[in-house]
């Protein structure tokens, strides 16, 4: 992100969460007779959840959080041996806004909503936004990411790209498992937080891009709260030797 200044975007099929953007988080079976005509009621249910089940297929998701020390992203995502970033969303979604695929859904932050059932709304009876809604339910064991997320409906093929270790060697890759790298401008990126566990290395090297990247940006390094089990973070001296 900081060497490229751009956001990875990702098929919804290919997250983590194998309930992430399913069409089965929406109730489609108490079709109401007069939605039938000469259809059957059997009918009628897949012709309305074949479009979601397409939604999910078809759509690519940039993964974001509102917070920066939580302990356990921190411990499953790179072992605090990484960084995480700050972006300035204002700044981010005049980039975004520019950004054309078939549509341009999520200019502005949609926040995640966390249950602890699938309380599934009834698709011909309850009065919901149900592509957000598809889009932005997960289970209540995933609050703890306070995710905010921004998605791109099918993609431009210009805005498309394979990550370094996927490769054509057995066949062809399947279109959804490529991934959206939009570019955005380097003043979206106004802060970095260094992992506890981050080499010096690799320390010197990512404050050496961000700065070129943004001469403004803040730089952090995360530390152990004394007193307890939390993560502290501390403006250092960013300049480079």
């Amino acid at each position: 992100m900081l060497y490229y200044s751009n956001l990875q975007f990702t098929n919804a099929t290919q997250l983590n969460d194998p309930f992430d953007c399913h069409p089965s988080l929406i109730d489609f079976s108490n079709v109401p007779k007069d939605a039938c005509g000469k259809w059957t009621p059997e009918i009628i249910e897949e012709l309305r959840r074949y479009p979601f089940r397409r939604n999910r297929e078809k759509v690519w998701i940039c993964s974001l959080s509102k917070i920066y020390d939580s302990i356990l992203m921190w411990s499953y995502y790179n072992k605090h041996k990484g960084i995480c970033i700050g972006l300035d969303m204002e700044k981010v979604q005049k980039y975004l806004s520019r950004i054309q695929g078939s549509v341009m859904t999520g200019c502005s932050e949609v926040e995640v909503q966390y249950k602890d059932i699938v309380e599934k709304p009834d698709y011909f009876r309850d009065a919901k936004d149900f592509f957000h809604y598809q889009l932005s339910t997960k289970a209540m064991a995933w609050e703890h990411e306070q995710e905010v997320r921004l998605f791109i409906f099918d993609p431009l093929p210009t805005y498309m790209s394979l990550l370094p270790e996927q490769n054509d060697d057995k066949g062809p890759i399947d279109w959804k498992e490529v991934r959206a790298f939009p570019k955005i401008g380097g003043e979206c990126f106004e802060s970095v937080y260094l992992g506890i566990n981050m080499n010096a290395d690799e320390k010197s090297k990512i404050i050496s891009v961000s700065r070129e990247l943004n001469p403004d940006i803040k730089i952090y390094q995360m530390g152990i709260e004394a007193n307890a089990f939390r993560l502290k973070a501390e403006l250092i001296n960013t300049a480079v030797n």
